[in-house]
């Protein structure tokens, strides 16, 4: 494949196949995690547990895979996008069959948050990698569509567990959406990698098995070498001598094990190098802390499902305007989410309430431009590693979300303070996201365009190790 087939590939063709797979895969993943609040009563009833013990398992498995991020995207950048996504499903489906099987809310938490919230992270770093390298001009358009999955996901799946429950009891709804999510498996093989040259790919496989081969054979050669050296000269050696050439046999060994490992090593030296690099980017830095401070509302919140699909559809084609700044937008979002945040004590009426969850619903779908945006600061070679930096502080805000909430609630009696609490922090990380997109405002608005075939190349890259 040239680089000029790479370019028909962009933006369309196969890459509208991976759309919907990514978009199927969100769905059968989170249906489940977003939904949650169905399972939690028959938990509660199952184990007799306090409220504070079962809704850990809801946080666990919002937050897990956020968390792991990182080590989620190194997987992606080391295997590629299919295998991951492959391997996700097995662990999302194992984890929920798993959870049938709990014998207590402390092994649920292993096995629906830790394992099926793991799962989900690993697929959330494939799917939004391989959409990213597929499309460049329409890339907005495309996150908006991938992501929306998890809402409808989450949509669709309160009814079918509910139903479930009724029909076969709360084991053999779990053993249902479990089976269900065995279709990830499939999904997954759809996610074609962006290849680099056909001749490229059989070159470099063939230098890598041919010194693989001599690597691995040359402890045994030398070895042989010396065996033939030893018959001549046999009379002169002493069992010392023996002894220091077996030794010198041991370093030949180790030494090709070390090599080995070296080519491992390296690779997560990079990773870890790029880290320390981004973090080094103020705009970066902005973008971690909004991320972290934004998911503090999203337990206390009542948006509506549907406005949050639609705010990730609008806001992703929104994005793809040529003059639009998305570091500016992103941060008009968060202000206006912690504006309706900090409003909704005030409301008394039932419509006022669906009004404003419609409108915070529409803003939590900037969630799908995250990816854009850093794509945009760090150039879609960086885009996994950097994405996985971000996911990491917005999974710690979803962690301490729900017991922060709960000790006002605790203190108070009242959610109040949790509104006010939860609003301050999102306007925090809007507003100090809002100053970096004025002061880079000609760095972002497309000041130093990427000529396309080197966007071309750099996602031929990226798909490379896929």
């Amino acid at each position: 494949m040239s680089v000029q087939s790479s370019k028909k590939a962009m933006d369309g063709g196969w890459g509208w196949v991976i759309v919907v797979a990514s978009f199927s895969a969100q769905l059968l993943a989170y249906g489940s995690p977003q939904s949650v609040g169905v399972l939690y009563p028959e938990w509660l009833n199952a184990f007799q547990e306090s409220k504070g013990m079962t809704a850990w398992v809801g946080s666990l498995v919002s937050g897990v895979g956020l968390i792991a991020s990182p080590i989620c995207s190194a997987c992606v950048v080391n295997f590629g996008a299919r295998p991951v996504t492959i391997f996700s499903g097995v662990m999302i489906s194992g984890g929920l069959m798993l959870s049938a099987f709990a014998p207590s809310v402390h092994f649920l938490m292993f096995s629906y948050g830790v394992v099926v919230g793991v799962g989900c992270g690993l697929l959330y770093a494939a799917t939004v990698t391989i959409t990213c390298q597929y499309f460049d001009k329409k890339r907005g358009l495309a996150l908006g569509i991938v992501t929306t999955g998890t809402s409808i996901g989450g949509f669709l799946y309160a009814t079918a567990q509910n139903e479930f429950i009724e029909l076969f009891g709360l084991d053999g709804c779990l053993l249902l959406i479990g089976s269900f999510a065995l279709n990830i498996i499939a999904c997954g093989g759809l996610m074609r990698p962006l290849n680099l040259p056909a001749y490229y790919l059989k070159q470099r496989a063939a230098l890598v098995e041919k010194a693989e081969e001599k690597l691995g054979e040359r402890p045994l050669a030398m070895d042989h070498s010396i065996k033939k050296d030893l018959s001549v000269t046999d009379l002169l050696i002493t069992a010392e001598t023996k002894d220091t050439l077996a030794s010198e046999k041991e370093l030949l060994i180790c030494s090709a094990v070390v090599k080995l490992l070296r080519k491992k090593q390296k690779a997560y030296i990079d990773y870890l190098h790029s880290i320390a690099e981004r973090m080094r980017d103020r705009v970066f830095v902005a973008m971690c802390l909004a991320l972290f401070l934004y998911p503090c509302w999203s337990i206390s919140s009542t948006a509506l499902p549907g406005g949050r699909g639609i705010g990730k559809l609008l806001l992703g084609m929104v994005m793809d305007i040529r003059w639009m700044n998305s570091f500016f937008l992103y941060g008009v979002t968060l202000v206006g989410s912690g504006m309706g945040l900090l409003l909704i004590p005030f409301i008394k009426s039932y419509v006022g309430l669906q009004v404003i969850s419609a409108v915070l619903g529409f803003f939590s779908g900037n969630w799908s431009i995250t990816p854009y945006m850093t794509a945009k600061v760090v150039g879609i070679e960086r885009l996994t590693e950097a994405y996985g930096i971000l996911m990491f502080f917005g999974g710690f805000g979803i962690m301490l979300g729900p017991p922060v909430v709960g000790w006002f609630y605790d203190w108070l009696q009242s959610y109040d303070l949790a509104f006010y609490f939860s609003g301050s922090c999102v306007l925090l990380g809007g507003v100090q996201l809002l100053l970096f997109a004025l002061s880079c405002w000609d760095k972002t608005h497309d000041s130093s365009p990427k000529p396309e075939a080197e966007c071309t190349q750099s996602c031929d890259r990226l798909a490379a190790v896929a």
